[in-house]
Order: structure tokens, then C-alpha cells, then sequence
């Protein structure tokens, strides 16, 4: 368990080292790389929140002064298990999604339409494309140029809330657009004083 000589450390060990811009890094030691020399610790949260900590990655060849102050010699504490069904769900989550996005941006369908849907998405995730048309919930579609009035549907609370949607994010859109405009054009106040 020496520190530069082998430079090997223990998973549990408190360590403490020097950077290259003269800073002092302490903590515990959660994972060391051998071949790439770098060590992982965990520090007190920077932010100062309780239960929270960071972790810093440390490239060992720009550090000096090296000192292990507490070395653990017993087996650490086993890992977390992992829920594999929960991340593979995810993973399959994820990738229907992007799939989603790749089919809408090769059928041709309008930046506006995309981030309309992704909007719509966030809210209810059965949510798909069918040709440039959005269908919510099986129930609404919603063509082209994607206002209000061309949500289509069984009249009820599903077309009625997905029209809701639709009308929230446009003056979403809308506001945003405001503030961009006054951001970049300058009062005429401005404009007289800077000629």
C-alpha cells in the first residue's frame, strides 16, 4: 500500500495529495485504475448539502506529495445492487426516443412539429409520430402546421387537455421569442448614444 512507490490504494483509505496547481485534496479513496493512474475520491459535498458528496478524478501524474492517512486492509463493503430490468427499461426508453426523433427529422417534418412533440412527450409519453402527424394517447392526431385547430379527435378530456398543451407551448414559444428580440435589439436610447 505504498503511495508513489507501487502507487496502489486501498478502496476505503483516506488519502491526501498535492496537485500540480498547488492544491490540497483529501478524501476517501472509491476506485483506483492502475494502468491510467487515476484515483478516485470522494469529498465532502462543495456545496455543503448534507448526505451529498463529490467526486474528483485524479490524474496521480500531475500530483506530488502523495500520503495514505488511513489505510484499509479489510474488504470493502460490497456495491450497491443494480437494478438491471429498471436500466434496461431506461436504456430501451431512451432509444425509442431517439428513434423517434431520427423517423420525424427523415419524414420531413418542421422544427416546430419536433419540439411540439417533445413538449407533448414530456407530459404524456404515449406519444408518437405516424407519418408528420402526432398521435396522443391513440386518441388525438395532430397534423401539420400543429396549431390548435388542427388537433383532431373524439371531443373529450383527452383532446381537450392535449389542446391545452398545444395552445401552452405556442405561447411558451412565443414569449421566448419576445424576450430574445428585446435582448437584441437595443433601445433607441441606446442606439443614439453609441453613434
Amino acid at each position: 500500500m505504498a503511495a508513489l512507490g507501487g502507487e496502489f490504494f486501498s478502496v476505503g483509505s483516506q488519502v491526501s495529495c498535492r496537485t500540480c496547481q498547488e492544491q490540497r485534496l483529501q478524501g476517501e479513496v472509491v476506485a483506483f485504475d492502475y494502468p491510467s493512474k487515476m484515483l478516485a475520491l470522494k469529498c465532502p459535498s462543495s456545496s455543503g448539502k448534507p448526505n451529498h458528496a463529490d467526486i474528483l478524478l485524479i490524474n496521480l501524474q500531475y500530483v506530488s506529495d502523495v500520503e495514505i492517512i488511513n489505510d484499509r486492509t479489510e474488504t470493502p463493503p460490497p456495491l450497491a445492487s443494480l437494478n438491471v430490468g429498471k436500466l434496461a427499461n431506461k436504456a430501451r426508453m431512451e432509444k425509442e426516443e431517439k428513434l423517434s426523433q431520427a423517423y420525424a427529422i427523415s419524414a420531413g417534418v418542421s422544427l416546430e412539429g419536433q419540439q411540439l412533440f417533445q413538449t407533448i412527450h414530456k407530459t404524456i409519453k404515449d406519444c408518437k409520430w405516424q407519418e408528420k402527424n402526432i398521435v396522443v394517447m391513440e386518441d388525438v392526431v395532430i397534423a401539420p402546421p400543429y396549431q390548435v385547430e388542427n388537433c383532431k379527435g373524439k371531443e373529450g378530456s383527452a383532446l381537450s387537455h392535449v389542446r391545452k398543451i398545444v395552445e401552452k407551448h405556442f405561447r411558451d414559444v412565443e414569449s421566448q421569442k419576445v424576450m430574445q428580440r428585446s435582448q437584441v435589439q437595443p433601445t433607441q436610447k441606446e442606439s443614439a448614444l453609441s453613434s
